[in-house]
């Protein structure tokens, strides 16, 4: 069976399984040894990235990656397109949203529940992050309705659910085009990505709970 190093709230693992649901695939989940970002994990993954797969005696991280090996050794539902054109094209979403649009909201995570950002941080990143929302909309394909679930699609529905959670604790104001929010619509539908949200929506709530909490009784 594949095993996966990851945390709860991850998500990049987070998008890692909706390639792993899609394509009905098995897997078990570990908790990086000595936690993350620890040197007894590099020790077992060098880069020290989650997710990271083991699969037999091949060990891989980085989720893009993961995920390009799993499509190749796993054909049955494929989530990359046949045409050589399309498939540029779902590899170009993805690249966008792990290069262009995930790295402007986790600027925040730093200052993630209990910490309060600097307006001014909240402000620039707000604006930021819808002015990726706008290109991304101009990039998604004419007829979403018809569109078969990709590679380019994994990351973005937990990385919509950050969003959501994220605006009213820390004052975040997004602006989703009328084109995002079909897409997203779309996205919930796909039965994939409806199963790791309902599993990955109340743990990520649950976690920004605890984190206030545990700030409130120190």
């Amino acid at each position: 069976m594949l095993k996966i190093y990851t945390i709860p709230v991850s998500l990049y693992s987070a998008k890692l399984r909706i390639l792993l649901r899609h394509k009905q695939l098995q897997w078990e989940e570990l908790p990086p040894p000595g936690g993350y970002g620890s040197d007894e994990y590099k020790k077992t993954v060098p880069s020290g990235n989650l997710p990271a797969l083991v699969d037999g005696d091949l060990l891989l991280a980085d989720s893009e990656v993961i995920a390009e090996y799993l499509n190749e050794k796993h054909p049955a539902r494929p989530l990359l397109p046949a045409g050589i054109a399309d498939r540029a094209k779902a590899r170009e979403r993805s690249r966008f949203h792990d290069t262009r649009l995930e790295p402007e909201l986790r600027k925040l995570f730093g200052f993630l529940p209990p910490e309060t950002p600097p307006s001014d941080l909240v402000s620039a990143q707000s604006q930021a992050i819808s002015a990726r929302l706008i290109q991304l909309a101009r990039m998604l394909p004419s007829k979403i309705d018809r569109a078969e679930l990709s590679l380019g699609d994994c990351g973005f529905p937990v990385t919509f659910a950050w969003i959501d959670a994220l605006s009213p604790v820390m004052g975040l104001s997004v602006d989703m085009p009328d084109r995002i929010l079909e897409y997203r619509s779309w996205l919930q539908k796909q039965p994939a990505v409806a199963a790791e949200l309902k599993e990955y929506g109340p743990q990520l709530n649950n976690w920004l709970e605890r984190e206030r909490a545990a700030h409130n009784h120190r």
